[in-house]
């Protein structure tokens, strides 16, 4: 049933293997160790890969790995209990060697593995539920019960309503009717019968409750057939200092308004000179981490029993031992609430959080101050593995390589409605006119209106900034529209073809924002992106999300693969975070959303201006999130 079972230590050395099959399992280890060993998301204990699923245990102390392999399709359930037995057994009979950091070698293991793998299987039949089968009709209640004793429940029941008369079978085999003795009420002194009828008082008190009755039930239908009267309209409220359109001259305070016969657009030309070069990090005014670390050890040797700190929690901890799971479940919970608060999606936090206790678990503090410290590096250190990028974006140093091979670098920006894809493509615009480039955005947004008309403008702006004159008499920045309504793939690839042959150097494709939802524009986006093989495809999302993040790229990421109908889908290669001036210290949104693709944030929105762009800066983040 188990194809793979293997010991290695976190140095990557393999202490045991046992693989029952030919199959090659390298790189679905190798896929484990890079996607979650290193980078920190071991809160799952299980990983898919190809058609295998791989299920593992950490052992902190030791710094071991036990991963166990097999079928995805087969439903294992003593896995988890063989991998907590031999994680033990091989404990217990390598103790000395892991402890004193001898090689053993040479040494009987199979024999050992085979008999908890026995024993787990055994375990697994035993708790296997057998089906419950059907009670043979004599076996059930109703072929027991008789006529006799279904007569008596009747009569029984009959004996329980008053007023009611019954049939008793005596010995004789007679039936007798017996008529239950029932108490009688007496009636009011002035509702005494006379022979059956009633005395005059009695019938004129009746007929005045009756006129009474009759004159209310009259009232309350006039009440109902009373028309309701009619709610005034709202009247249109007049302002004091209204004015008409013969005062929208003096109301217009645009300073940059376009003239009606020219394209030139005066604009602010201190922004010019500011981007050169790689994008700047983004800074975040905070204490250095070494000033905190003081304070706190300060404030643990004066006992100060009121905390502020949200790391005080750790406190409870007792050193000299081994952590433990049940010990640090409270505090992972509040520190999960800590990481909710900050934006971070709830699954995301309830991952972290579950792989922060995987890592703690088994390892030795060593005094009552330490805890606190390792906790929050521990915590700040799978937060940074998490933001830092597997691979290096360098959009400059591509732009310029594929311009040497005298074709575009194509950037597609995409993401949900309302996010800044426009506003934040003009920014990385005038970053790239900036640096020399050439640049040509290909208005593929053809669903909104005013799309075109945003990238027009924006258009005026970026060459105002950098007017031809200066660039031999070339424009920075070109505009490849087609109108609205039309097919953004094939504008995309006229433009793309159009940039080729007037060697333009990037070419920024604008596309319309759509919900995840929606399958149709999901599908024209797929479409996009398969016909035209953008060089980098970037998805826009806002800071402010929480969990919609989860499902903005969940659904992104696998629309890209379902609807592309190719073997190697061409995902989501980056991030750009926009609105990242709004949010203050709730940065959470980053950790879900680089947890969630594994990809980098290659841009930070932080304005409204060209140059209010940043790169992140993982440490930066990091000491935000945890205030």
């Amino acid at each position: 049933m188990l194809d793979l079972f293997t010991i290695f230590s976190k140095g990557g050395i393999v202490l045991w293997c046992f693989q029952s099959t030919s199959q090659i399992f390298a790189p679905s280890v190798n896929a484990l160790i890079r996607s979650v060993i290193l980078q920190e998301r071991t809160g799952n204990h299980s990983f898919e890969h190809d058609s295998l699923r791989l299920q593992y245990k950490l052992d902190n102390e030791f710094e071991l790995v036990f991963v166990v392999a097999y079928q995805k399709i087969l439903q294992l359930s003593y896995v988890d209990k063989f991998l907590n037995d031999i994680h033990l057994e091989f404990r217990d009979r390598f103790k000395n060697e892991l402890e004193n950091s001898s090689w053993f070698t040479n040494f009987e293991f199979e024999r050992a593995y085979r008999m908890v793998l026995e024993r787990a299987e055994h375990w697994s039949r035993s708790q296997a539920k057998i089906p419950k089968q059907m009670r043979t009709f004599d076996e059930s209640q109703k072929s027991k019960k008789t006529v006799a004793s279904m007569i008596e429940r009747k009569n029984d029941k009959d004996d329980k309503k008053p007023g009611k008369k019954k049939k008793a079978n005596n010995c004789n085999g007679d039936y007798h009717t017996k008529i239950q003795d029932v108490p009688k009420q007496e009636l009011p002194k002035h509702q005494v019968e006379h022979n059956g009828e009633l005395d005059e008082e009695t019938l004129i008190a009746n007929r005045m409750k009756l006129a009474q009755k009759m004159a209310g039930q009259k009232k309350k239908a006039d009440k109902q057939k009373s028309p309701k009267p009619e709610k005034a309209g709202k009247k249109p409220r007049i302002w004091e200092l209204g004015g008409t359109t013969k005062d929208l001259a003096t109301l217009e305070r645009t300073k940059d308004k376009p003239e009606e016969n020219d394209d030139y657009v005066a604009a602010n030309t201190a922004l010019v000179g500011q981007m050169k070069g790689s994008i700047r990090d983004l800074e975040v005014n905070s204490e250095s981490e070494d000033s905190s670390d003081q304070e706190e050890m300060e404030q643990c040797k004066q006992q100060v029993q009121k905390k502020t700190s949200m790391f005080s929690m750790f406190k409870s901890l007792v050193g000299s031992k081994s952590l433990k799971q049940a010990e640090m479940l409270p505090v992972l919970e509040k520190l999960k609430d800590h990481l909710i608060t900050k934006n971070v999606a709830a699954d995301i936090a309830q991952k972290l959080c579950d792989s922060v206790g995987t890592k703690l678990e088994g390892k030795i503090l060593g005094t009552f101050d330490s805890v606190a410290n390792t906790v929050k590096a521990t915590l700040t250190d799978a937060l940074v593995q998490i933001l830092s990028p597997k691979r290096r974006i360098d959009i400059l140093r591509d732009a310029l390589e594929a311009k040497n091979s005298n074709r575009p670098y194509v950037m597609t920006f995409c993401g949900v409605n309302g996010v800044g894809k426009s506003t934040n493509l003009a920014k990385i615009c005038f970053w790239l006119i900036e640096n020399n480039f050439r640049v040509l955005i290909a208005a593929c947004d053809t669903f909104r209106a005013g799309a075109v008309e945003q990238l027009r403008t924006h258009m005026r702006h970026l060459n105002a900034l950098h007017p031809p004159e200066k660039h031999g008499n070339q424009s920075m920045v070109q505009l490849y529209e087609k109108g609205y309504g039309k097919d953004a793939a094939g504008i995309a690839m006229e433009a793309i073809r159009f940039a080729k042959d007037s060697r333009i150097d990037v070419v920024l494709v604008d596309t319309a924002g759509r919900m995840q939802d929606n399958e149709p524009l999901m599908r024209a986006l797929a479409k996009l992106i398969k016909v035209n093989e953008p060089d980098l495809v970037l998805f826009v999302g806002e800071a402010l999300v929480g969990n919609e993040a989860v499902d903005q790229l969940v659904k992104f990421n696998q629309a890209l693969a379902d609807y592309s109908q190719s073997a190697n889908p061409h995902m989501i290669d980056g991030i750009v975070l926009t609105k990242f001036d709004t949010i203050d210290d709730k940065v959470g949104a980053a950790i879900t959303m680089t947890y969630i693709t594994g990809q980098p944030i290659v841009f930070v929105g932080t304005g409204q201006t060209y140059t209010d762009l940043k790169s992140l800066n993982a440490k930066a983040v990091v000491h935000a999130l945890m205030k």
